[in-house]
Formats: structure tokens, C-alpha cells, sequence
């Protein structure tokens, strides 16, 4: 449709009929072209993630450290496994310790969160989590490749998320 117009730009006339002036063609000309770079623009932005990951919250408790992460699945597939293998850094970046977690049952369409404990970590010795690789990653449909590359990650806890 946006050709058409253009077109009928083009001749210096309206759909009516009636002839344009010199100036009105080219500010038309140049909203049509405007409308086309951004629908161009809007159908090659990527489409959001299909996961994201939060870590949210490293809270101390009687043990060590216990730490919050919120999954948004924004997709209509439902995971039964999603094990990630975690290294957790020191502040002096020294590795602290690799651990492995299970964020399944991951729900589609949900927002939810995990929990986790680090036992004999103070939570102050965490000072960033790298995303190692993804160990088991399984939709209803079954198992799923590059799982990795769906997950968005963001940290709002003091010590960066990372893959």
C-alpha cells in the first residue's frame, strides 16, 4: 500500500486528483519513506527473549548463602529440565565454586522464583555468576538446542549474571 501512495505522489497528484504543490510532494515523499525505514526497521528488531533469567537476590542465612532468581518464560513451551553449571566468582576473581542447578519445572507462559543454597558461602564472597554452559535444557516436545542463546540474563543483586 505504502507503493501505491508513493505513486500517486510520484505523478504530483492526490487520489483526488488534484495537483500538489512542490513542497507538500516532498514532505509527503519523505513521511512515506520515513514509514517504510520504520516498518523496515520494526520486522528485523529481534524478538524478545524467550527466557529470562534474574539473579535477584543473595541473601545470608544460618548456613551460608541463599540465592534468588526469577525465570520469566514468555513463550508457550513448558520445560521439565533446564540444569545449569554455575561458577561462582570471589571478589578478588578467583573461582569460589562450580555448582549445578535445576531450574525445572520451568511453566510456559510464567514468571516465577527459585531458590537455592550455598552452604559454607558468605554471601559477600559471590561477587559475580557465570552461566558456564547449559547442561540439560528439555521442552514438553523434547530436548532443545542451544538452549543458551534463548536465555536473557540480568542481575539487580550486587554481583553480575553472566553467560
Amino acid at each position: 500500500m505504502a507503493m501505491q501512495v508513493f505513486q500517486y505522489f510520484e505523478a504530483g497528484r492526490l487520489a483526488l486528483g488534484r495537483p500538489m504543490g512542490r513542497l507538500t510532494l516532498s514532505i509527503a515523499a519523505f513521511g512515506s519513506v520515513v514509514w517504510m525505514a520504520s516498518s523496515a526497521r520494526a520486522a528485523d528488531a529481534p524478538a524478545p527473549p524467550a527466557l529470562a533469567l534474574e539473579l535477584n537476590k543473595l541473601e545470608p542465612y544460618d548456613k551460608g548463602c541463599r540465592v534468588y532468581v526469577v525465570l520469566t518464560n514468555a513463550t508457550e513451551t513448558a520445560y521439565q529440565s533446564m540444569k545449569l553449571d554455575l561458577v561462582l566468582f570471589q571478589p578478588d576473581g578467583i573461582i569460589s565454586r562450580r555448582i549445578a542447578i535445576d531450574l525445572a519445572p520451568v511453566k510456559a507462559a510464567k514468571r516465577s522464583v527459585k531458590l537455592f543454597d550455598l552452604e559454607g558461602l558468605a554471601c559477600e564472597k559471590v561477587s559475580s555468576v557465570l552461566i558456564n554452559e547449559v547442561i540439560d535444557c528439555k521442552a514438553d516436545s523434547g530436548p532443545v538446542a542451544d538452549c543458551l542463546s534463548r536465555i536473557a540474563l540480568s542481575s539487580v543483586a550486587g554481583a553480575p549474571l553472566t553467560k
